[in-house]
């Protein structure tokens, strides 16, 4: 191996020190750095989610009460904690009704609230479009042209009787027919009485 000069030796290692300073952020840093805010996040998350659940079930023991042991509880005792419960569950639809009543007319204000806004601003709520294929619309337009052009339409009209082949009492030969086939069309057989 061969040996350095000492000038040499010192400037590498101030070399090495401005690239330590230059690239702070390294890439294994980085993973490091997302790596740490992860579990932060994470346990943030885990935090408010018992909070929550702590929360809810504070309220749910507030509003619906402690559940009573009624394993070993006379005939007397249920029928007191029946009707109790269902006094409560009347009490919670009652309140339950009034809640939904005033969320309903809370949103009809609100909704006429903005109905005024965008009045004042000039602005009006645009409708939603319907799609329409423009090849239906074709089609329905060639099918009223071929209505307007009907066939029938166009040819002439026509006497009938200057090419009817039979005149009533003559039958195909011109000959007259007899007395008895007059009444009944051609084809017609006399039912038997």
């Amino acid at each position: 191996m061969q040996r350095r000069p000492r000038s040499e030796l010192g400037s590498s290692s101030s070399a090495a020190a401005k690239k330590g300073k230059k690239g702070f952020m390294t890439p294994e840093r980085k993973k490091k750095l997302r790596l740490l805010l992860r579990r932060k996040a994470a346990e943030e998350l885990k935090k408010e989610q018992e909070r929550k659940a702590a929360e809810r079930r504070r309220i749910i023991e507030e509003r619906c009460g402690k559940a009573k042991n009624l394993d070993d509880a006379s005939e007397d005792e249920l029928r007191a904690a029946c009707t109790e419960y269902k006094a409560k569950v009347d009490e919670l639809e009652s309140l339950k009704w009034d809640l939904e009543y005033e969320t309903l007319r809370k949103e009809a204000q609100i909704n006429e609230l903005n109905i005024q806004v965008n009045d004042l601003r000039g602005k009006f709520v645009k409708p939603t479009l319907k799609k329409v294929s423009k090849y239906e619309n074709k089609f329905a337009k060639l099918q009223k042209k071929a209505a307007e052009f009907n066939f029938r339409n166009q040819l002439k009209q026509v006497k009938k009787k200057e090419f009817t082949m039979d005149e009533e009492g003559k039958d195909k030969d011109g000959k007259e027919k007899p007395d008895w086939s007059k009444g009944k069309k051609e084809g017609e057989v006399e039912a038997a009485a």
